[in-house]
């Protein structure tokens, strides 16, 4: 339930995020998802429509979960992660940030881009505060207050 939380927070701040700024550059929200769908299916997913734009969300999604999953499980063995949740969130997005930028971008079908400084920081900015922080939190949040499981048996009251 927390990493669906967290990853649910992230991928809904991150997209939100990459929509207003590149509506600033008269992109539509279409145009974003054939974007990330452009990742899987090259060019030829700005001709794809709606359908490529549901697999660029879906795309996006899988991203988010994945990394509220990785902050999730690294959290259980570095027990700072929790305890320092800015500290951590924000070290956490420059993380996200470097390893989609740098890796998983360059091997997709989009390859290698040139980028500005002014769109470096922006998205190392969006990725701390839409990513990052929204992750560590929420899991510093479950980690002291556990979600009750639906299997386990609440405790019954015995009539007096």
């Amino acid at each position: 339930m927390t990493i669906f939380l967290a990853g649910a927070a992230a991928g809904v701040l991150d997209i939100t995020a990459a929509f207003v700024t590149s509506s600033l550059h008269g992109y539509t929200p279409l145009k974003v998802l054939q974007g990330i769908a452009s990742g899987a299916l090259g060019s030829k997913s700005f001709e794809g429509g709606w359908s490529s734009g549901f697999l660029g969300i879906l795309i996006h999604f899988l991203i988010a979960f994945s990394a509220a999953a990785v902050f999730y499980i690294a959290s259980r063995k570095i027990v700072w992660m929790r305890h320092r949740p800015v500290s951590s969130g924000v070290l956490y997005g420059v993380a996200v940030y470097l390893f989609m930028y740098w890796i998983v971008v360059p091997l997709s079908a989009i390859g290698w881009q040139k980028y500005s400084i002014d769109s470096t920081i922006r998205a190392i900015v969006i990725h701390v505060v839409c990513v990052g922080l929204p992750i560590s939190f929420i899991v510093r949040h479950f980690a002291n207050h556990p979600v009750v499981s639906s299997n386990r048996s609440l405790p019954r009251r015995h009539a007096s």
